[in-house]
């Protein structure tokens, strides 16, 4: 699978997400199958009682309760004293994990666009429901840094981040951080990972987007984000190139990270080894996540986003 050359980057967040889009996301929102403990008061109803204005139940008065919250309708009747409760909204936060290194800007569609796309997307629900939403990146360069003449020569970031996004004004700061970081090198998603887990704030729902081709491998990194509490998720996205290549000959290939040479002839005895290894690894990784609770879906790029968010996401209960 080749290296995109001169790809077309997205400039703005209009042009990753269109107005027929963006109006089908504002039907959606972000679910979780845990229910998480804000530091904010959000607009999310949790199954904790609390001091919201929806009544929950009653519950038997006890020195030292609020007797603001005394049912007295309930103490005219059975002359007892009863405590209302009520269904306490709770903040629920969205955090995003893009891969950005290199192995990502390959493919036809892109895998790191639609990244870019599906980001963007998850991001407006997010945004548009008033939860607290972050941004990190896994690698990447940003604009300034591509356009200058060290570019070639500037080590990427483990990460880079975006926090405590809230409201819908904040959809356009998603954007211009998706569009001014573009995949470079290698990235080191362990690293990234600890990084990542030591900024976690409170709990809530982590989605990543990637297509787990780290040189240092993905367990240790999943490992680390599943161990901080989150409601994880892990999108592989794929290439239709990279699940049936179109490949022939004797070729000189060059690794897009690491810079290894290899030279190849491809046949078609190898082709179908070679789609036998990539279907073990997608099939190990499934596996590993499914042996600790993390939601795996593998996704090639050519499945419209429409789909993926309407019908896939809904159905693996990332969207409600």
């Amino acid at each position: 699978m080749l290296k995109a050359t001169n790809p077309t980057r997205p400039r703005s967040i209009d042009e990753l997400l269109d107005a027929r889009l963006v109006a089908q996301l504002s039907q959606l929102d972000v679910s979780s199958r845990k229910v998480f403990s804000g530091k904010l008061q959000g607009e999310r109803r949790s199954k904790r009682k609390g001091q919201s204005v929806e009544f929950a139940d009653h519950r038997q008065y006890a020195a030292g309760d609020d007797l603001r919250r005394l049912d007295w309708n309930i103490y005219a009747r059975l002359d007892k004293l009863f405590t209302k409760l009520f269904l306490e909204e709770e903040d629920l936060s969205l955090h995003l994990v893009l891969d950005a290194s290199a192995s990502m800007d390959c493919g036809e569609p892109s895998k790191y666009l639609y990244a870019q796309r599906l980001a963007a997307a998850l991001g407006y629900i997010g945004l548009f429901n008033l939860n607290r939403v972050a941004l990190s990146a896994v690698g990447g360069q940003t604009a300034a840094v591509r356009e200058s003449e060290s570019a070639n020569d500037a080590p990427a970031s483990p990460l880079r981040a975006l926090r405590d996004l809230r409201g819908r004004r904040r959809i356009h700061d998603l954007g211009a951080f998706l569009v001014n970081l573009d995949p470079s090198e290698a990235a080191n998603f362990p690293d990234a990972a600890r990084r990542i887990a030591l900024s976690r704030r409170g709990r809530g729902v982590m989605v990543i987007l990637s297509d787990f081709f780290f040189k240092d491998g993905y367990e240790e990194g999943l490992r680390i984000l599943k161990g901080r509490g989150y409601d994880l998720f892990a999108i592989q996205l794929l290439s239709p190139q990279e699940v049936n290549p179109d490949l022939g000959g004797d070729l000189r290939l060059r690794d897009v990270e690491d810079k290894d040479v290899a030279e190849v002839t491809i046949t078609a005895p190898l082709l179908k080894q070679y789609k036998k290894n990539l279907s073990a690894y997608v099939e190990q990784l499934r596996s590993f996540c499914a042996r600790r609770e993390i939601t795996f879906m593998s996704v090639t790029t050519d499945t419209p986003i429409e789909s993926l968010l309407l019908d896939y996401l809904r159905a693996r209960g990332l969207l409600k």
